[in-house]
């Protein structure tokens, strides 16, 4: 695939991430957030040390107040670099200073705060002996859809990442299945995925025959075998953005069930995606997909989610699961996978990333979903 390098976020695109998610704080009541490194701290600031180590570095947001970003001494000119450094107050602190003393000047002592998920133990406990009578809450109970809707240049990000995850699979359905380990095939998919401009590869499920009953197996020395179904479930990073697909293809022709049982699940597949649209709730997609399972017979086989939530990561809020009554929004992305896992036999899952419009949903992910005959 070729084309233009997409344009960089812009310290005022950083800016306005980081108000609107000081606006969301005060919504939920906190007093606002601690980010630490991770993707939350990528996506607010584009900075992302090149370690992260035990050296606390932490972006405080307020409602009414500049950003500061705390950042140990010798990490500093690296941070001044980050894209949204010239809306970024940074606070320094040199080893053998107390950096939850330099944080905690910058708290109310009696607040409530939003904290990373991924914050090391170590600095959520100095923070509470700095600060007592403070308290904290994760960003994912918090706040959920923090960087849930995304805007038009990451829509078009994860449209990109997805479009590579696609060429990435009409590549691989022209090589050899028959005779290879699942471990072969998989290379093969991390190779064409950074062919296609992939930075990270996150996964790549290569489950043949009964390894395909395991919605997560991981990929092993299994020969595959002509009259297997396998499983293909892959993606990663492009550009900062996620790619996440499933396709799941037959070695040689399938018996009249195996295509029956794909047949539910692509129908299955289809439901889910009819159910996107604004104002229906998450919990929405996940019935519909898991209802047509369902009255074909194999409701106890479906056995996860039938979806999450895609962005700066390859997993996040929203989640498409019974209980969920978060509306959907227009610029929201997640998955919508809904499979059929017969313990060993065989397994079938097809997965698209959707992006809710203004008035339905939107595939990111565009091969055929079709039963795939492969070598």
């Amino acid at each position: 695939m070729t084309g233009t390098a997409p344009a960089p976020f812009t310290a005022d695109d950083y800016t306005a991430r980081m108000e609107r998610a000081a606006r969301a704080a005060a919504d939920a009541g906190l007093s606002g957030l601690l980010v630490t490194p991770g993707p939350d701290l990528v996506w607010l600031t584009g900075y992302a040390p090149t370690a992260e180590t035990e050296r606390l570095t932490l972006l405080v947001l307020a409602p009414g107040q500049d950003p500061v970003l705390v950042v140990p001494t010798l990490e500093a000119p690296d941070a001044a670099r980050a894209p949204a450094a010239p809306a970024l107050t940074l606070r320094d602190w040199t080893d053998g200073k107390d950096p939850y003393a330099v944080t905690a000047a910058l708290l109310d002592a009696h607040g409530r705060y939003g904290i990373s998920d991924n914050a090391w133990a170590m600095h959520l406990l100095g923070l509470q002996s700095a600060l007592p009578d403070a308290s904290y809450a994760s960003l994912t109970h918090a706040l959920p859809m923090l960087r849930a809707v995304k805007d038009a240049a990451e829509l078009e990000l994860l449209a990109a990442a997805g479009a590579a995850a696609d060429a990435a699979f009409e590549e691989i359905r022209g090589v050899r299945f028959a005779g290879r380990r699942e471990a072969d095939v998989a290379a093969d998919l991390a190779a064409l995925l950074r062919r296609f401009g992939h930075s990270q590869v996150d996964f790549t499920i290569v489950a043949s025959g009964p390894n395909g009953a395991n919605p997560h197996h991981e990929i092993g020395d299994r020969v595959i075998e002509h009259g297997d179904m396998v499983v293909l479930d892959f993606g990663g990073l492009k550009d900062g953005y996620g790619s996440d697909t499933s396709r799941t293809v037959h070695v040689g022709e399938p018996t009249d069930e195996e295509r029956r049982v794909h047949d539910i699940v692509r129908e299955a597949q289809e439901a889910g995606f009819r159910a996107v649209r604004p104002g229906a709730a998450c919990q929405d997609v996940d019935r519909a997909a898991r209802a047509v399972i369902a009255d074909a017979g194999y409701g106890e086989y479906f056995i996860h989610r039938t979806g999450h939530g895609i962005g700066v990561t390859t997993h996040e809020p929203p989640y498409m699961i019974e209980g969920e009554e978060q509306p959907l929004v227009p610029g929201m992305c997640f998955s919508v996978e809904p499979g059929i896992y017969l313990p060993g036999r065989f397994g079938v899952r097809i997965e698209d990333i959707v992006t809710v419009t203004e008035d339905g949903g939107r595939r990111l992910n565009n091969t055929t979903r079709e039963m795939v005959i492969v070598e």
